[in-house]
């Protein structure tokens, strides 16, 4: 081998192999804690396995989920409040596994950096065992990349991926749904994962300081409220299928919000009619709304406004499925019902929000 005289290393160009493996030794204990019958959730092999039989399941099939939690993280970092944003990570990919009646397996996660900060990135790590341990997947694998002259020194960004099996025939949306369905709503924690880059706009133009007093929430500092983590609606949804037999579909209420959202678990021909009055509206969309000065059609299509699962069920079973799901930690509201289509009109708003503080 020839030494080359003043010769450059990859910790030269700004990658610290060092600091990945120290993220690697702090972050296994978390993941060994998400193991569960089907994987055993120790991380270091070039992939992770999951054995379904071991899992209980005998004809699955499996359904795959992936998504990221946006420019939340422009506030994470902006603040230093990491962990939550690992909890959003893992929901925003099983919330949309249980729409389609699976449980959640396992879940790999993609980190992107400029300068691996171990510490900090554990701490996301951390969030995401914990959105794991609660959804009842194993956290199998990850990848950490550090690119500096792509991402900032302090900037990183999240990809999360979750596999989830059902057995077959039992798959939602069910193709029974009919007009006269009932539409319950479940209470979202806050703004979630979606229109982050129309929060951070609003709060800019507000004046205030992510370390100020949340308006909406004067015991909390505006960052930390805004980082709620997003609900995890998995154990409760797949209580509420298994235990009532009468949840036919289900929708999360992300990017699109209601408008959005509800028509894509619902055959063509059939809408649902929600009304406004009912619906739970949290603080933080009115301050939101007002301070922005955003229309309601628009505040619905962007935001989960205080529900983020929507579940269609049979209306003889509507006390049921709510005590279910009550029993299991969600608040509920009966927001309407399915009805027919109307033209390219499926989501149908009658009344208004109640936006007044």
């Amino acid at each position: 081998m020839v030494n080359r005289k003043n010769g450059l290393t990859y910790a030269d160009s700004g990658v610290d192999i060092e600091a990945g493996n120290r993220l690697v030794d702090l972050i296994k204990p978390l993941v060994r804690a998400t193991a569960r019958a089907g994987a055993d959730a120790e991380i270091g092999g070039f992939g992770g396995l999951f054995d379904p039989r071991a899992a209980g399941f005998k004809d699955p099939v499996l359904v795959a989920a992936t998504d990221g939690v946006g420019t939340k993280v422009k506030i994470a970092i902006e603040t230093g409040l990491h962990t939550g944003i690992g909890i959003d990570l893992v929901a925003m990919s099983v919330n949309d596994l249980v729409v389609q009646g699976a449980e959640p397996l396992f879940f790999l996660d993609y980190f992107a950096c400029g300068k691996l900060d171990p510490e900090a990135a554990a701490a996301i790590v951390a969030g995401i065992a914990e959105g794991c341990r609660e959804s009842g997947c194993a956290l199998i694998g990850g990848e950490t990349a550090e690119m500096p002259g792509l991402y900032k020194d302090g900037d990183y960004d999240l990809a999360g991926f979750a596999v989830g099996a059902a057995e077959r025939g039992t798959l939602l949306p069910r193709p029974d749904i009919e007009a006269g369905d009932a539409v319950i709503g479940m209470a979202s924690t806050g703004v979630h994962s979606n229109g982050f880059s129309l929060v951070r706009r609003i709060v800019e133009s507000s004046g205030l300081s992510f370390e100020a007093p949340a308006p909406f929430s004067p015991v909390m500092t505006l960052g930390g409220a805004l980082l709620i983590p997003t609900r995890l609606y998995v154990k409760s949804c797949l209580r509420a299928i298994s235990a009532s037999g009468a949840v036919k579909g289900l929708a999360h209420i992300t990017g699109g919000g209601f408008t959005d959202n509800i028509p894509r678990v619902l055959p063509k021909h059939l809408g649902v009619g929600i009304d406004l009055p009912r619906l739970p509206v949290l603080p933080v969309f009115k301050w939101l709304a007002e301070q922005g000065g955003i229309a309601e059609l628009e505040l619905l299509r962007t935001f989960n406004c205080g529900i983020g699962m929507i579940a269609i069920v049979r209306p003889d079973a509507i006390e049921e499925v709510s005590d279910i799901l009550t029993e299991n930690g969600e608040s509920v509201t009966v927001l309407g019902e399915v009805i027919h289509a109307k033209g390219d009109h499926r989501v149908v708003y009658n009344g208004h929000l109640d936006l007044s503080w």
